[in-house]
């Protein structure tokens, strides 16, 4: 059946074919070409398909992972951003400008949060789908980072609240080793999802 297929998509490929079709009476070519075009394009993906050389990228788990990293990227930009903010408050002496710091680093607090939290679920699932306790010592080392990097999350949460107040006592020197935290999680999770050094 399959073979018929094949040969329909060759068929309907070659270079006069949509040409022919298009030349019907009545002047309707425009519909004739969006019908051939629509053929070519349902046996292509259904040839594909059942061919299995596109079953295994319509897995859902690939979707869950795809959104993971989707998330975990974003997630990881309010973690690189914030901090940056922090330092040019401690420098800050203007208060206009720091209240339009302030104000931008609480809404991508709010954001970053959000966005922790499918990157969080996400993960779970796949951890839960792929087995508990399957993996090597990668795994549990990767689980370490990521709950290293909840609680730099939090301490931003908490340093943010000490500006806000006017409680800040470090100077900007500190922050910019304290923008470096994530780089270096960033850096360890990457390489322990796929080195899988032991």
């Amino acid at each position: 059946m399959w073979g018929k297929k094949a040969n329909m998509v060759r068929i309907l490929a070659q270079p006069g074919c949509v040409a022919s079709i298009c030349r019907r009476p009545g002047g309707r070519w425009r519909a004739a070409l969006r019908i051939a075009i629509r053929r070519i394009v349902v046996h292509c993906l259904l040839f594909k398909i059942f061919d299995g050389s596109l079953a295994g990228r319509l897995s859902p788990m690939l979707w869950i992972k795809a959104l993971h990293i989707v998330f975990v990227a974003s997630w990881f930009a309010g973690l690189f951003y914030l901090p940056r903010i922090f330092v040019n408050l401690a420098m800050e002496s203007d208060p206009a400008a720091t209240q339009r710091l302030l104000l931008m680093a609480r809404k991508l607090y709010r954001f970053m949060t959000i966005l922790a939290v499918p990157a969080l679920a996400f993960g779970l699932i796949l951890w839960l789908y792929y087995g508990i306790g399957r993996y090597g010592g990668w795994l549990h080392a990767k689980l370490l980072i990521v709950v290293l990097l909840l609680g730099y999350h939090h301490a931003c949460g908490r340093l943010l609240r000490k500006f806000e107040t006017g409680r800040n006592t470090r100077s900007h020197r500190w922050y910019r080793y304290f923008n470096e935290v994530p780089v270096l999680g960033l850096l360890g999770a990457v390489i322990l999802a796929v080195v899988k050094p032991f």
